[in-house]
This record gives C-alpha cells, structure tokens and sequence, in this order.
C-alpha cells in the first residue's frame, strides 16, 4: 500500500496541469456531494468539462463522451438541486426556497432498474466484444451503463446511488490493477471509501428527516 501511495504522489507532480486540475475538482465533486452540496455541480461542470478535451486529445472517444454526458448532469443536477417549493401561495406570501430533498427508492425499482441496465450493458457489451478491439468489453460497458444511471440518481438526491458508486467504483479498482493503471487505481479507492462515507452521511440526513416528517404530522393531526 506504501508504494501504491508514493507511485500515486509522484504521479501528481508530474501530471499535466490541465489534468491535475481536472483531477483535484473531480475529488472535490466527490466529496462535496457526499456532504450534499450544491456546490459540488461546478466542481462537476469543470472537471467533466477538462476531461472531455483530455480524453479527447488521446482520442479515447468513449470516455471523451461519457464526460460530455457528465458535463450536461452536472448543469441538469445543479438546476434540480435548487428547485424551489411554493409555500403560502394562496396569500400571495413570499415563496420560500425548500433544496431538494434526498428520497430512497424502494427495492423492487432498483429491481427493475438493475434488470433494464444488466440487459442494456449485455448488449453493448456484445457489440464492442464482437467489434471492437476493447479490452474487458462486458464489464468496462457494465461501469459505463451504470454509472450514467448512477449520476442521474446524483442529480435527484436517491440515496442509494452511493451503493451503485461502491460497486462500479470496485470493479473499476479491478479494471485499472489489470491496465498497471496504479494511480487511477488509488483514486479510485478513494472514491469507494468517499461512496461509504457519502451513504452513511445522506442516509442520517434521510433518516432524520422521516422523523422531522412524522413529528409534524402528529402535531398536525393533534
């Protein structure tokens, strides 16, 4: 672990500045998200953004693509994220801004969602095996497929999209050992632990959020 971590240090000082740049910010979206900030979609929105030319310049489209779609989640998760609620429009009041509010899907549509995204995965898998030189095609389009999904579940405040982050994260750790891609392999343990961090973190403001819920609606019907 010790040389996986002085490999990765001295990745960074010889990193690009465009790439470390994008590098740090797409660390921070990670972490700002886990603490549910807003801010977190313009660490997204750069990063996403410096990445797209990176992976472009090296001409790997797909991902080039990927952060394209990323870029576009990152405007759309801002906008969701500062929704505003109308209260008291009856007596023309003041409307008061209410910030999304983190909800947990239940079992059966994350069922439904995993089988529709497994079959989709499958599909493009078979494609890029059959005609493309891909490496790992089946489960490096498995990551993408997901992940796409997993970031839309950002941009709505599901709580268990952190639970979708460990296990793409996890099979990418897996995908980069095989690539010898030691410092990606490290960012990405990082994203994992930060996945965990971010579920415990959301699902206490969830679970606190019930009881506030139940509060006010005793004293409603009392």
């Amino acid at each position: 672990m010790l040389d996986l971590f002085t490999s990765f240090i001295s990745y960074l000082t010889t990193l690009p500045l465009l790439e470390l740049v994008a590098m740090l910010l797409a660390l921070a979206y990670v972490l700002l998200a886990a603490q549910g900030s807003l801010w977190c979609w313009p660490a997204a929105f750069i990063s996403t953004a410096l990445y797209t030319v990176i992976f472009y310049d090296v001409l790997l489209l797909m991902d080039s693509a990927l952060n394209a779609y990323y870029l576009l989640m990152a405007i759309y998760g801002y906008w969701a994220w500062q929704k505003n609620t109308t209260t008291n429009s009856i007596h023309n009041e003041k409307e008061k801004s209410i910030p999304l509010a983190i909800v947990s899907w239940s079992t059966h549509k994350h069922v439904y969602a995993c089988i529709a995204l497994t079959v989709i995965a499958l599909a493009l898998g078979y494609i890029v095996a059959n005609y493309t030189p891909a490496a790992f095609p089946y489960l490096d389009t498995f990551t993408t497929v997901f992940a796409i999904f997993a970031t839309y579940l950002v941009t709505q405040k599901v709580l268990e999209n952190w639970l979708y982050w460990m296990v793409i994260d996890a099979i990418s750790i897996y995908l980069y050992i095989e690539k010898g891609l030691i410092p990606t392999t490290i960012l990405f343990v990082i994203y994992v632990i930060i996945a965990i961090y971010g579920y415990v973190k959301w699902h206490a403001i969830y679970a606190q959020s019930k009881i506030k819920n139940i509060n006010v609606s005793d004293v409603i019907s009392s």
